[in-house]
């Protein structure tokens, strides 16, 4: 039977034997634990990682192996989906173009990973606190898309989009265009996603912009849909000439909630949504969006990837720019009243 092909090579002054002897293994299995095999007990595994970590014994990921897991939210109410489908799109093509295979595994059947052969994870959406334990189990790369967490593992790596900049992005088009009090409805729950973030995001945007900066210009739609009509109703009745609403698919549920309030956009407020490639464009009338780059972050992940199967450095995290899409839901500034 034809062996599998090594998915390590060695970046270390130590050697293969120096773990075993330390970890009181043989050599074979602390090969099979770097090649991730199967069936090799957690606890030997970890006994394997600590002492390639005294020993500052570190494999890299070969090139040879090009089976990437892609780890994905499993709720179907989740906050960011639609986010994680556009992501798991741009992926797809920029990883399928350098030749890696991908496995898609649902958050909530991570423990398959150590039934798989990978050389390197990326998890959509995911939560840090979810992985804590990433450099116990795993000597391959994991990289966490749209979310920031702590830079304190040698495995885990960030790419996500720089709300504070893309909060900023929208608020300051809406400025620019004549709104003088805007409302927001950040989807999720404080606590939670990107949602702290964005609010900060917000608040300090609006404060930049000396435009009104008020908590209760400011609300959280938690989960789903359910609260934006009524969220909206409250900003309505304080008189805003805007409404941004970041995160979620709250672009076409505004509109909704205008057309119950017998709103007209862009004539009697203005909308910034984020972007859903399926529907923005196609709304009446067309949506202004903030979105993140997809593209760019499909590729950055695949850089780290490559990068530490070379044993080159990569920064634990990479922020990339939001872009804003300007259509017709935002007035022009001559458009505004006075």
């Amino acid at each position: 039977m034809k062996q599998n092909q090594s998915t390590y090579t060695v970046c270390s002054m130590a050697k293969i034997s120096d773990v075993a002897q330390l970890a009181k293994v043989s050599s074979a299995t602390v090969s099979r634990v770097f090649n991730h095999h199967p069936n090799v007990h957690l606890d030997v595994r970890k006994r394997v990682f600590d002492a390639a970590r005294e020993l500052d014994y570190r494999p890299r990921p070969s090139l040879k192996q090009k089976n990437v897991v892609v780890i994905t939210p499993y709720a179907p109410v989740y906050p960011v989906q639609s986010c994680v489908d556009m992501i798991l799109m741009a992926l797809v093509q920029e990883m399928s173009r350098r030749g890696f295979r991908l496995e898609i595994l649902p958050e909530n059947n991570r423990d398959r990973l150590d039934g798989i052969q990978f050389c390197a994870a990326i998890a959509i959406g995911a939560e840090p606190s979810t992985f804590t334990d990433w450099s116990d189990r795993y000597a391959m790369p994991l990289v966490i898309m749209d979310r920031d967490g702590p830079a304190n593992s040698p495995d885990i790596y960030y790419v996500q989009s720089d709300n504070a900049q893309g909060m900023r992005l929208a608020i300051e088009h809406l400025h620019a265009r004549g709104c003088q009090k805007i409302g927001c409805v950040i989807h999720g729950d404080p606590g939670t996603g990107n949602a702290d973030l964005r609010h900060d995001g917000i608040v300090k945007a609006l404060s930049d912009c000396k435009l009104p900066v008020d908590e209760s210009l400011i609300y959280f739609s938690g989960h789903g849909t359910d609260k934006y009509v009524e969220l909206i109703g409250k900003l309505l009745k304080q008189e805003v000439d805007a409404l941004f609403c970041p995160g979620g698919n709250a672009g076409v549920v505004s509109y909704y909630a205008f057309s119950l309030y017998n709103r007209q956009v862009p004539k009697e407020i203005s909308l910034i949504a984020s972007e859903q490639t399926l529907s923005s464009q196609y709304s009446v009338p067309p949506l202004t969006t903030i979105t993140p780059d997809y593209s760019a972050m499909a590729v950055a992940a695949a850089d780290v990837i490559e990068a530490q199967a070379r044993g080159d450095d990569m920064p634990a995290k990479t922020v990339i720019p939001y872009l804003l899409i300007s259509r017709e839901s935002v007035r022009k500034k001559s458009e505004i009243s006075t």
